[in-house]
């Protein structure tokens, strides 16, 4: 591992450890505010949004939606992949953007419209990440291991440290995937980001806003945590 590859690995490092850090008061404060706007969410809100991460899950299994994208050279170095990751992320945020002001302005029907589109936009975004760190698709456990980057991006502090376990003992651990687990956490991190974008007018701004910020999120995660399954494999 050089000097670059040993910067890189040990910036992920630092972010896997702050990212699992336990919840400060504020934090655990706002679960407790999540908690209750959960049970204001109309229930067909929470219908749509069951059934679009549940679509998502099975289409990434099936890999019903897989498409090629470009291919990327081998002989780059991993900090060139990182670099076109980073771009990557950066246009799956300005699309995520976009959409998600033009569904916010819209209140509660175009509101529930969004949720399955960003999680489109997202999984586009795993894919081609993963692409660019040489990771082949069209293998079930590459895709099933988008998913757990995925629940780990967003889910509680406690449940976060179960998908790094899996993830560091990916080998042996991948077909131990709780799908129930993973759509309860995924709609109430996000619970009350969209309970503000059903909100006509307002909705635009927050969607927009949200929507940059949660699709940032996770590019920020899978690219470290490709960081740290590359790197590994590297110094080994």
């Amino acid at each position: 591992m050089n000097a670059a590859e040993r910067e890189l690995y040990e910036e992920a490092i630092l972010f896997q450890t702050h990212f699992l850090r336990k919840p400060s008061k504020i934090e655990r404060f706002s679960k407790g505010v999540q908690q209750q706007v959960n049970r204001r969410i109309p229930a067909r809100f929470h219908q749509v949004m069951t059934s679009a991460v549940k679509t998502m899950v099975e289409s990434t299994v099936s890999g019903s939606h897989f498409t090629s994208f470009s291919v990327i050279d081998e002989q780059l170095t991993i900090v060139e992949r990182n670099e076109l990751a980073k771009e990557k992320v950066k246009y799956y945020q300005k699309a995520a953007a976009i959409e998600g002001i033009g569904t916010g302005a819209g209140g509660l029907f175009l509101g529930m419209a969004d949720f399955p589109l960003l999680l489109s936009i997202k999984m586009k975004c795993l894919y081609e990440l993963a692409c660019i760190y040489g990771f082949d698709l069209s293998h079930k456990e590459e895709r099933l291991f988008l998913l757990c980057i995925f629940q780990l991006a967003f889910s509680s502090s406690a449940h976060r440290q179960k998908m790094i376990s899996m993830i560091d003992d990916w080998e042996t651990s991948r077909e131990e995937m709780d799908w129930y687990s993973f759509q309860q956490e995924y709609r109430d991190y996000i619970d009350l980001v969209k309970l503000f974008q059903l909100m006509p007018i307002v909705g635009a701004a927050v969607g927009g806003v949200a929507n940059h910020q949660l699709t940032g999120q996770l590019g920020d995660v899978a690219r470290h945590v490709f960081h740290l399954r590359v790197l590994k494999e590297i110094s080994m």
